[in-house]
């Protein structure tokens, strides 16, 4: 009996140990779990703090550990934290976005210990980067890139590096900043350069300081080395420079590329660096990310120079025009000595490409071609006309009144010329370019006329070109006077010379195309195709800008060698001066070439707009 009392009671006993073992166990995983979620919060606020770019408490050696990545933050990604006891630990995968598509990336172990009931990160530098060890620090040097050339429409680059010699002055070295500012001023003049504040520069530089003057081709530098290199304090810098084939060629179309500006800076903090180059302006700007690549960068420690991480560069790519290089130094040339700001835009018929995009010199850095907002005048009577035709309100040898001046609901409206014509036909207003005809035909265009046959040309449509282009903007309905003045485009009507050039562009091949500038890379949106214009109205139209040259308004292009021209002249007032101030305009096609002219306040005389297309036209290839 004795013997098996025990046997009864070993089932019992192990019931409570195998209990006492199940809750034992439930009790240090539910501690566990306890742990594990508070050692997850403070990892997680640590690495929240991080992302901002701090670490609290140790604010000021974080910065100085870090301070050479400038002011980047990395991307934080945590992993499990593991518990054992008072201590833990937890994977977390760093990524510093060095510049565009550099990230460097690596783990780190981040260790924290219980500090009573909470959890706190156990901070040391290897925290940020295994190497790193107290008064250490994160240096980031950058190389090279190569910047990829802007092509023309053959395929071969606009822009290319190209040698240049930057003109300074060395302060220790000057005798009388007053007189190096005046012979330099002298010298230079033709280019642009400005030396009234260079006797003050010169006194807040150091004495061995490069107060630099100016940045010049070297074959422009070799001009001017007679005048300038003898000068007491002059100093040079042989150095290369992503230009055009010449100063003037496309240049607020193209852009410059030029060292980063303090505004760069303070634009993309990060994004660049105190001595990097940078496109402003034009497609240089527009493209810049897909021109200038992807330059080298390094990471090393300070102490030792150890290399943490290296980038290989990366090639820019290049962007692809439609832009002719021959069309183009016609169209630089027709304007290089305009006083007046002008613009010239030309455009190859058949297929809408963009051949030249010319702005003067004295427009500096101002894209008129595809960015001026100004009337048209009367180079908006293509528009009007057209409308005209196409609605059957008259014909060409219907008779209309051209009087030397109208008064519409006391608006007094006049000619160009002090006089009318008598006895006019339509194809006469047009020829003569007659503002009164057209402001007294006006209510025949009807409230939307005008604006549903621009809008057939292109004229205030929205495009994809590949760069920002001013459209133009055409007033609907309005009252009497607004629409009389609308007729013979003024008012609240506006365009650019790219606008118009493409409309022009539209009425010589009977349907409007969006104009091709960039091919590659392909704009995402452009505008679809016009409709097909009414063949006789257009047919008619076409005969009137033919006498425009013939016997009209335009007739100092009727000797241009080559096919014949067609066109329409214009001036356009604007402001409020008494009496108003004018600009002056050419739209009109030769052959397979389109072109819109601009001249900028050019007065109430189309003679300077007829002059800069002659020129133009005359030195077009054969």
């Amino acid at each position: 009996m004795n013997a098996a009392i025990p046997a009864r009671r070993w089932p019992h006993r192990a019931a409570v140990l195998l209990l006492t073992l199940l809750t034992g166990t439930a009790v240090l995983t539910a501690c566990s779990d306890a742990d594990e979620e508070a050692a997850t919060r403070s990892l997680e606020s640590f690495l929240s703090a991080w992302r901002e770019g701090t670490i609290p408490g140790h604010e000021d050696e974080y910065q100085q550990l870090t301070s050479g990545l400038g002011t980047r933050t990395p991307e934080l990604r945590a992993g499990e934290v593991t518990v054992e006891g008072d201590t833990a630990t937890a994977r977390v995968d760093v990524a510093w976005p060095l510049a565009r598509e550099v990230r460097w990336e690596y783990p780190v172990t981040v260790q924290l210990r219980r500090a009573g009931e909470a959890w706190q990160v156990e901070w040391s530098p290897a925290t940020v980067q295994p190497d790193l060890t107290a008064g250490d620090r994160l240096v980031s040097s950058r190389g090279e890139s190569t910047r990829a050339p802007i092509l023309d429409g053959a395929g071969e680059p606009i822009t290319e590096s190209r040698p240049v010699v930057v003109v300074g002055v060395q302060p220790s070295k000057v005798t009388s900043a007053e007189q190096l500012a005046r012979d330099l001023g002298s010298a230079l003049a033709a280019d642009g350069v400005d030396t009234g504040e260079l006797p003050a520069r010169i006194a807040e530089a150091a004495p061995d300081a490069f107060v630099p003057v100016v940045t010049l081709r070297r074959e422009r530098y070799l001009e001017v080395k007679p005048d300038i290199h003898q000068l007491p304090g002059t100093v040079f810098r042989e150095e290369s420079q992503v230009l055009a084939p010449t100063r003037d060629f496309a240049r607020a179309a193209l852009g410059t590329v030029d060292p980063v500006t303090k505004a760069d800076l303070e634009a993309a903090p990060g994004k660049f660096t105190v001595g990097g180059q940078k496109g402003h302006g034009g497609l240089q700007e527009h493209y810049d990310e897909r021109l200038r690549g992807v330059r080298a960068v390094t990471v090393s420690l300070a102490s030792s120079g150890k290399e943490l991480f290296r980038s290989q560069p990366k090639p820019g790519t290049p962007v692809h025009t439609t832009l002719d290089r021959a069309v183009q130094n016609a169209a630089d040339a027709a304007i290089a000595d305009s006083t007046k700001k002008a613009a010239i835009v030309a455009i190859r018929i058949s297929d809408g490409s963009v051949l030249a995009l010319a702005n003067s010199p004295s427009a500096g850095a101002q894209n008129l071609a595809l960015n001026a907002q100004v009337p048209p005048g009367s180079t908006f009577k293509v528009v009007s006309a057209l409308t005209l035709l196409e609605s059957g309100a008259v014909g060409l040898d219907s008779a209309v009144d051209c009087p030397a001046t109208v008064n519409i609901e006391g608006r007094v409206f006049k000619n160009a010329w002090n006089g009318g014509i008598p006895d006019a036909t339509f194809r006469e207003a047009i020829a003569e370019s007659c503002n009164t005809a057209f402001a007294l035909l006006a209510p025949k265009l009807g409230p939307e006329g005008l604006a549903n046959t621009a809008k057939a040309l292109g004229i205030g449509k929205q495009w994809d070109l590949g760069i920002p282009v001013y459209t133009g903007s055409v007033a609907t309905d309005g009252n009497a006077v607004q629409r009389a003045a609308a007729a013979f485009g003024q008012g609240r009507t506006v365009v650019s010379p790219m606008s118009m050039a493409a409309a022009t562009a539209g009425v010589a091949s009977g349907r409007w195309r969006q104009p091709r500038l960039i091919t590659d890379p392909a704009p995402g949106k452009p505008a679809p195709d016009g409709p097909e214009l009414n063949k006789d109205a257009v047919t008619k139209l076409r005969t009137g800008l033919r006498e425009v040259i013939t016997g009209g308004s335009g007739r100092e292009l009727n000797s241009v060698p080559g096919e014949p021209v067609y066109g329409k002249t214009g001036t356009a007032e604007y402001g409020t001066e008494t009496p108003p101030r004018s600009h002056s305009w050419f739209v009109g096609w030769q052959g397979d070439l389109a072109v819109a002219t601009l001249v900028a306040d050019g007065g109430n005389d189309v003679s300077l707009a007829l002059t800069a297309t002659k020129r133009f036209l005359e030195r077009m290839p054969g």
